[in-house]
């Protein structure tokens, strides 16, 4: 790997991102991918560094997900407790 090439995507510097920034960034290159006004080769590696980009807020979802715990209801259709939302104990 090549660390002195700046303008290869680099999937470190999207680790040190909040979600909020990683959101944005990935905001800003749809915007400009969908303006259709950006070369070919700087459109693809636009599209690589989104893909990246929404990996990542994916797994901070996910993991915020695994997380929140969803509110059991009891027989009477009324709040019993809470449980983690994926099922496990």
């Amino acid at each position: 790997m090549d660390e002195g090439n700046g303008s290869a995507p680099n999937a470190d510097d999207i680790a040190a991102m909040s979600f909020e920034q990683a959101l944005g960034a990935l905001e800003n290159i749809v915007q400009q991918l969908e303006r259709g006004d950006v070369p070919l080769d700087e459109s693809i590696t636009l599209y690589e560094r989104g893909e990246q980009l929404r990996a990542a807020c994916q797994k901070r979802l996910d993991s915020a997900q695994a997380r929140i715990e969803k509110i059991v209801t009891g027989a009477d259709g009324k709040p019993s407790g809470t449980a983690p939302l994926d099922g496990t104990d």
